[in-house]
């Protein structure tokens, strides 16, 4: 439940993902409420919640790879089973969450949810049932309502319970009965003979780090794959194999190409000197909130109040919680950390400890119906209105006038609104679909002919990969190839903002800190008289520290400096006299001995002034990515076991390949 080090030891951490997960309904159950959903039974049963179970998990629990059920059935489908008709809305949808694992690590979990028919008979009857059972309680109780009449009706809560206990025969008369004259066809009501009956079901892909573009893709795939009428290449059950055993993760500094069920997917990993790998997207959590009520999140984040989002979208809940998160390098969240919180879990919300949870808003609910028992030391969140509610008597930022222009800047350079309000970007202009189209038969030509050279068939290999996916140039679910292109710049823009905004605050934290070793106390003379004496020894000369800060720096600094995130990266370094410094001290430290190298911190830090972040290029990463557009040389192929395609390797002109790849 605490963040930490994203990165996982061990085997699982080879791979690319670690489990393969199914979330739906189990027909041999039937249908059984969720009642810690919250809701009112008032509700017709097609609007209520029932619960989900966890149908099928690859590979099964290990020691090496431990999988907890409960948790993420409950992370897959936080509300339960949602049922629909064919006259709702049944579009699909994606989130992600967060798991945590015993070693104090967590996976981050990725699900694409969306409807399929119920096939099931008893099921079918079963809704049947509770529609006819709940309208004449209601017809009951509304024509009744100053007489005791609805008394002797039976509880909605006694009728699920009955549900589950049709057997075969009991729903085949069910379905076959017509409804009480006295029902009529009421809204929300549901009869068999009229409705087909939908179910939502949740794909869910397990990681050790957080690839949320590679495995959006991926299950964005197999789901097509899943209700398409064509048959995929290879069986639905090769595709699943191979992201689990034999698409590895790709190493420290290098990119990954592999195949997914219709076309290439790419992953990378930030280098040793790099800033750690963050997929979510930043310029989303901007555009949300605006920057001067993110930097305000930022601020309660780092003093480590109670913080509370709320939205109804709960990817918009991970996008903020992992944004914020990520901007705290070289420091890390040491509390309870739920991005969504299920709803048998919001007794945790009276928790007297620092916490970053999320949970979801009910349709037309307002911040006034949730029962919150300490709002002095919150910081409410409401994600969908664009409000940062700060918990009373909360510091300015350091600097945080200059702090908000310069993020402005970067938002208006990638032409994204900084005020708030507003997720959309100026689009790019879109390749006409008949120009690609008209390019990709050209190239096929040329192949033919024997006119094109290794560089341009690779080329033409991935503009047939975004035709297959694209249903080869026209349309298919609505996307286009010259679509397919857009996508991938936007993805590309997004990566570079993400890069841009976190060098921002690693600035600011490098300016702030950069002399932070000089007061660390190494007082211990060697790691057993250390660990002995930890608790009441002091290892940073706070007073000395803030004594040589700006006066307008020590409201907030003082209290930082008494946080546990401050508190456990002074720990780390008094360790690394002993052992391998944390990931993220080692590449912040690195950054101030090269600020060191250049003279470019101030004489007297006491009257410092703002400066500009100067690194504001494109990473490592992003030139990688610029690789791949070229697929240079450098490259590395090798045939998968199981026949499904070739797996590249590429990074800074090494060659590399792994020990599963030379089987």
């Amino acid at each position: 439940m605490m963040s930490g080090v994203t990165s996982a030891t061990g085997s699982a951490s080879c791979r690319f993902a670690q489990h393969f997960v199914v979330c739906g309904l189990d027909t041999e159950t039937g249908l059984e409420p969720e009642e810690l959903a919250g809701e009112s039974f008032e509700q017709s049963p097609i609007r209520r919640s029932f619960r989900s179970k966890v149908l099928a998990h690859y590979p099964e629990s290990t020691d090496r790879s431990p999988f907890n059920r409960d948790a993420v059935n409950m992370l897959c489908m936080p509300r339960g089973l949602s049922f629909r008709s064919q006259t709702d809305s049944r579009d699909s949808h994606f989130h992600s969450f967060t798991v945590a694992r015993d070693d104090g690590t967590h996976s981050y979990g990725f699900v694409h949810m969306y409807y399929e028919e119920v096939t099931s008979a008893q099921i079918t009857a079963a809704m049947q049932t509770l529609h006819q059972m709940h309208h004449v309680e209601h017809h009951s109780t509304s024509s009744s309502s100053h007489s005791t009449s609805s008394a002797s009706s039976p509880s909605t809560s006694s009728m699920d319970s009955l549900v589950s206990s049709l057997d075969e025969s009991d729903a085949a008369s069910l379905a076959e009965r017509p409804l009480l004259a006295c029902l009529g066809c009421t809204v929300g009501s549901f009869q068999p003979a009229r409705d087909t009956l939908y179910v939502s079901k949740a794909l869910c892909l397990l990681t050790p780090l957080p690839f949320l573009l590679a495995a959006r893709h991926f299950l964005s795939q197999l789901h097509q794959a899943v209700t398409s009428h064509a048959a995929p290449p290879l069986p639905l059950e090769s595709y699943i194999h191979n992201i689990l055993y034999e698409v590895p993760a790709p190493p420290p500094g290098r990119s990954l190409r592999f195949h997914g069920v219709q076309g290439p997917i790419v992953c990378q990993q930030p280098g040793p000197e790099e800033l750690p790998l963050g997929d979510y997207p930043l310029g989303e959590a901007f555009s949300l909130l605006g920057v001067e009520n993110l930097v305000r999140l930022l601020t309660s984040v780092l003093l480590e109040t109670q913080i509370l989002l709320y939205s109804q979208d709960y990817q918009r809940l991970m996008t903020v919680a992992e944004g914020i998160t990520t901007l705290l390098f070289p420091f890390q969240w040491q509390h309870i950390y739920l991005p969504i919180l299920p709803a048998p879990l919001h007794h945790l919300l009276d928790a007297p400890v620092p916490f970053l949870m999320g949970i979801q808003r009910r349709d037309g609910a307002q911040r006034s119906t949730l029962e919150l028992s300490n709002e002095a030391n919150l910081c409410f969140v409401d994600i969908d209105n664009h409000r940062v509610d700060p918990p009373e008597d909360l510091p300015l930022f350091p600097d945080q006038l200059e702090l908000i222009q310069e993020v402005n800047e970067v938002l208006l350079r990638f032409g994204l609104q900084p005020y708030g309000g507003s997720t959309t970007t100026k689009p790019a202009p879109a390749a006409p679909p008949c120009l690609s189209s008209l390019v990709l038969e050209d190239l096929m030509e040329d192949r033919r002919n024997g006119n094109l050279g290794g560089e341009e068939l690779a080329v033409l290999e991935r503009l047939q990969a975004l035709a297959r996916r694209c249903g080869g140039g026209g349309m298919a679910g609505g996307k286009t190839l010259g679509r397919a292109f857009e996508e991938e710049e936007e993805e590309l823009k997004a990566a570079k903002m993400n890069v841009q905004l976190r060098e921002v605050f690693a600035g600011r934290f490098t300016s702030m800190f950069g002399r932070y070793e000089e007061f660390v106390i190494h007082s211990a003379p060697d790691l057993e008289s250390w660990l002995g004496n930890r608790e009441g020894t002091s290892n940073f000369d706070k007073g000395s520290f803030l004594s040589a800060q700006p006066a307008t720096h020590l409201h907030f600094l003082s209290r930082f400096l008494e946080t546990a995130m401050f508190s456990s990266f002074v720990d780390s370094k008094v360790l690394s006299r002993w052992a391998d410094r944390e990931p993220l001290q080692r590449v912040f430290d690195r950054r101030l001995e090269r600020e060191r190298l250049y003279n470019t911190f101030e004489d007297d830090p006491g009257n410092r002034h703002y400066r500009k972040c100067t690194v504001l290029h494109e990473s490592v990463p992003l030139k990688r990515e610029t690789k791949e557009e070229k697929l240079c040389q450098s490259t590395v192929e090798c045939q998968n076991m199981r026949g499904m395609g070739n797996i590249i390797f590429w990074g800074k002109g090494v060659q590399y390949q792994s020990e599963r790849m030379k089987r």
